[in-house]
C-alpha cells in the first residue's frame, strides 16, 4: 500500500499576516498601557484610543508606508502627551516598512521629529522635569531601536533588489540564448530550404508557361503545385523575418484564414469558414497559432483525409480562442492514429500558451480537431 502523502497548507496572504500583526501590536501597547501608571486619568480614553490606532494601522504599512508612518509617529506622541509612558512600538514597525520601501531620507528626518516631539509630549503629560521628560521619551524611543528597525528594513530591500537583479539577469541570458538560436534555424532553414522551393517554384512556373503558350490546358495539379511554391516561399520568408527579427515583423494570422479556406477549394475540397463570437485582440503567439492550427488541418486533409467536405469554425469567447477542424473523410473511430511531425509541431504550440488540442476521428466518420487557446482578458 503506498503511503498517503501530508497535503500542504494553503499560503497565507500578505494582508492576513499584516492585519495579525497589526492586531498583536495593538494588543500589546493597549495591555501595556492598562498595566502602567499614568496622571491624567480624565484622557485614559484618548490614550487608550491612540494606542489601539497606531497598532492597527499597521496593517497598510505595505499598501502605504509613509501615511502609516505619520500616523503611527503621532499616535505616539499623542499617547505619551496624555500620561501612557508606552514604548512606541508601532513606530519601530513602521519606520522598517518605510525603508523597505526605499523611503530612507524621509524616515530619517520623521525620526528625527519624533526623537525631538516625545521629550515635549513628555512634558505636555504632568509635572516633570527636563530630565525626567528625557528619561522618558528615551525609554518610548531608543535611538538604538530606530537603527536596528531601519537597517533590518534596509538589508531586506537590499536582498530583493539583489534577488531582481539576479531574475533579471537570468531573463537577459536566455533571452540571448534563445536570440542566438532563433538565428541558428534561421540559418539552417534558409540553407536547407529555400534552394529547394525556390527550384520547384520555378519549374512550376515555367510548365504553366509552357503550356499556356502552347495553347494547351494547364492540369489543376500544376497550377496547385504553383501556387504551393509561391506560398510556401512567401511563409518560408515569414518565418526567416520572424526568427531573424524577433517577431518584429509577425508572420500570418486569423485575418489570413480566409486565404486557407479558399486554396483549400481550389484544389477540389468542399470546404467553409465559420466565424462566431466578436472578434476581439489576440496575443501575436494566439494570432499566428490559430492560423497554423487551420493551415495544417487542411494541409492534412488534403494529404491524407480522402475527403469531399471540409469545415472551419472559429469561435471568438470572452476567455478563448476556440477551433474546430472536421472533415468527412475516411478515417473511423477504429482508425489508429499515428501522430505525424506536424500534428506533434500543433500540439507543443498549443501546449506552450497553456491552451488544449484534441485531435480524432469522428464517430460518423471522418477526423476532428479542436484546440483552445486562452486569452487574457483586456478589461
Amino acid at each position: 500500500m503506498g503511503t498517503k502523502q501530508p497535503s500542504a497548507r494553503p499560503a497565507v496572504s500578505p494582508a492576513v499576516r499584516d492585519w495579525a500583526i497589526a492586531v498583536g501590536v495593538a494588543t500589546t501597547l493597549l495591555v501595556t498601557g492598562l498595566s502602567g501608571q499614568h496622571s491624567a486619568a480624565d484622557l485614559d480614553l484618548l490614550g487608550y484610543t491612540l494606542l489601539v490606532a497606531g497598532g492597527l494601522a499597521l496593517a497598510a504599512r505595505r499598501r502605504a508606508p509613509v501615511p502609516v508612518l505619520a500616523v503611527t509617529g503621532l499616535c505616539a506622541v499623542g499617547y505619551q502627551s496624555t500620561g501612557f509612558d508606552v514604548p512606541a512600538v508601532a513606530y519601530l514597525f513602521a519606520v522598517y516598512a518605510a525603508v523597505r520601501a526605499g523611503h530612507r531620507t524621509l524616515t530619517i528626518a520623521a525620526s528625527i521629529a519624533m526623537l525631538a516631539a516625545l521629550p515635549l509630549a513628555a512634558l505636555a503629560s504632568g509635572p516633570h522635569d527636563t530630565g525626567e521628560a528625557f528619561a522618558q521619551a528615551r525609554g518610548a524611543l531608543e535611538i538604538a531601536w530606530l537603527i536596528a528597525a531601519g537597517a533590518a528594513g534596509e538589508a531586506l530591500r537590499q536582498a530583493e533588489r539583489r534577488a531582481e537583479e539576479a531574475e533579471r539577469t537570468r531573463e537577459e541570458t536566455a533571452r540571448r540564448r534563445a536570440d542566438e538560436e532563433r538565428l541558428h534555424i534561421a540559418r539552417e532553414l534558409h540553407d536547407s530550404l529555400t534552394h529547394q522551393i525556390s527550384v520547384i517554384k520555378v519549374q512550376a512556373e515555367v510548365a504553366v508557361h509552357l503550356a499556356r503558350r502552347r495553347g494547351e490546358e494547364v492540369p489543376e495539379t500544376l497550377l496547385a503545385i504553383q501556387q504551393a511554391g509561391r506560398e510556401a516561399t512567401r511563409e518560408l520568408r515569414a518565418t526567416l523575418e520572424a526568427l531573424r527579427d524577433d517577431d518584429t515583423a509577425p508572420p500570418r494570422g486569423l485575418d489570413h484564414v480566409p486565404e486557407l479556406v479558399e486554396r483549400a477549394r481550389s484544389i477540389g475540397l468542399d470546404a467553409t469558414l465559420t466565424i462566431e463570437g466578436r472578434r476581439q485582440d489576440v496575443p501575436a503567439a494566439v494570432d499566428r497559432t490559430a492560423y497554423r492550427i487551420v493551415q495544417e488541418s487542411l494541409t492534412n486533409i488534403a494529404r491524407h483525409a480522402g475527403a469531399a467536405t471540409a469545415s472551419v469554425r472559429i469561435d471568438h469567447r470572452p476567455d478563448a480562442l476556440a477551433i474546430r477542424v472536421e472533415d468527412d473523410g475516411k478515417a473511423t473511430p477504429d482508425t489508429v492514429l499515428v501522430p505525424g511531425i506536424g500534428l506533434l509541431g500543433m500540439r507543443e504550440r498549443i501546449t506552450a500558451l497553456g491552451g488544449r488540442l484534441r485531435a480524432e476521428p469522428r464517430g460518423e466518420g471522418g477526423f476532428t480537431v479542436q484546440a483552445e487557446l486562452p486569452v487574457e482578458q483586456t478589461s
